[in-house]
């Protein structure tokens, strides 16, 4: 069993950063590939970007390609997420999940563990 814990949430105004954090307890998730989500209110929780088990691979979705940044440290058993330029149209409820390691996945099913989530408002 994997306990995830996401941090790093917050307010913030457009153009700035943030940096999520989410913490892995009980199973090591350092053979795991990690995915970070985010659900805006009233909308379906869409797919922000993953992480390879290694680090050797990204992807993200396109409108935070350029902006946003997936990395981790296996030896911390902690994923980041760094959040620049930060944009109103960001602002959701962002979890990381963990999932098997092979392929990279972009949908929420193919995770199976969640943590609860941590708030990112961006004002304009």
């Amino acid at each position: 069993q994997v306990q995830l814990v996401e941090s790093g949430g917050g307010l913030v105004q457009a153009g700035g950063s943030l940096r999520l954090s989410c913490a892995a307890s009980g199973r090591t998730t350092s053979m795991l590939n990690m995915g970070w989500f985010r659900q805006a209110p009233g909308k379906e929780r869409e797919f922000v970007g993953a992480i390879t088990w290694n680090g050797g691979l990204t992807s993200y979705e396109d409108s935070v390609k350029g902006r946003f940044t997936i990395s981790r440290d296996n030896a911390k058993n902690t994923v980041y997420l760094q959040m620049n330029s930060l944009k109103p149209e960001d602002t959701a409820v962002y979890y990381c999940a963990a999932g098997p390691p092979w392929g990279l996945g972009r949908t929420a099913n193919l995770y199976n563990y969640w943590g609860q989530g941590t708030q990112v408002t961006v004002s304009s």
